[in-house]
């Protein structure tokens, strides 16, 4: 099921850096053709940082680890792929299905490819009014129990952030702030949310992770990278995009496993396209990161 690209597989057995990363971006998270140019723009920042991208998604059922330019353009084109979590991926191996991956299910997949860390924009969460609907991404329970390092923006700002940080808490999953004590809200640097500690350099993220590997600790790793400021939008005018958002999913009787890219598409359209250029922004900043960390990690494991 799984097909490893061999300048991937080449790189994990010479010790070199390797950065995953999700396709779901790719095909529910922006249009064509932003979504290809992004997912290309990502894997150069990687490659600039002196790091190997692992681009991940399912075509025919096989897991691809290490998509090629090619298969990125299809994903970025074709359409009815399905947005694959831990739940699906026994159904899509199965069935021979062409499916995107969320970060639970590339966390699954880097893992059974031996790669520690894993890049995204925004990881899933708690969402708002989840104590009636107990709509809670399945990326939480796989950080608790899969060893991959995540490096994001935080948590979605569509999320209800306070509860999902609490959920982490209750999962022993440890939040750490790049070069920030506060967790980052996606779109903007600043939540009034403490992380639970602060790393200052690639080293000491790398170190941590060490740590968590050479001691047993099941589970994975949040590293929050908050967006650049000069990138960050208003904090009125998004909350307000958010809040509209969610009013109209309600009423189109929107849930699952849709919520997100209904949200986020909506969301880009009220702020008339810039909250999508601050994603794209946010998640080539979280690529540098991930691509340095990475970096010192294999120098600790030589």
């Amino acid at each position: 099921m799984l097909k490893i690209n061999p300048e991937v597989q080449k790189a994990l057995l010479e010790n070199k850096p390797v950065v995953a990363l999700e396709s779901t971006i790719i095909s529910h998270g922006m249009p064509y053709p932003r979504n290809v140019e992004t997912a290309l723009a990502v894997e150069k920042v990687i490659r600039d940082n002196g790091a190997i991208p692992a681009t991940i998604g399912i075509i025919d059922g096989d897991a691809i680890v290490g998509m090629t330019p090619e298969q990125i353009e299809e994903f970025g084109k074709r359409k009815g792929i399905i947005k694959a979590s831990r739940r699906d991926l026994p159904v899509i191996y199965a069935k021979k299905l062409w499916a995107a991956t969320t970060v639970a299910s590339t966390m699954i997949i880097a893992k059974q490819a031996g790669i520690e860390v894993f890049v995204t924009g925004g990881i899933g969460g708690v969402h708002r009014g989840a104590q009636e609907t107990m709509d809670i991404s399945a990326d939480l329970q796989e950080l608790a129990k899969t060893n991959v390092t995540v490096i994001c923006a935080g948590a979605k700002a569509i999320l209800d952030l306070p509860l999902t940080l609490e959920y982490l808490e209750t999962m022993g999953v440890p939040v750490l702030g790049f070069q920030t004590n506060e967790l980052p809200a996606f779109y903007s640097p600043n939540s009034g949310l403490k992380v639970d500690y602060r790393v200052d350099s690639y080293l000491e993220a790398a170190q941590i992770i060490k740590e968590k590997r050479d001691n047993n600790l099941q589970g994975g790793i949040l590293i929050t990278n908050p967006i650049p400021k000069e990138y960050a939008m208003d904090d009125t005018i998004i909350n307000a995009a958010i809040n509209e958002a969610i009013e109209r999913m309600k009423s189109e009787g929107i849930h699952g496993k849709e919520t997100t890219p209904y949200l986020l598409k909506t969301v880009t359209e009220l702020t008339g396209g810039d909250s999508l250029d601050s994603n794209i922004q946010l998640v080539l900043n979280n690529a540098k990161v991930g691509a340095n960390i990475a970096k010192e990690y294999c120098q600790m494991r030589k």
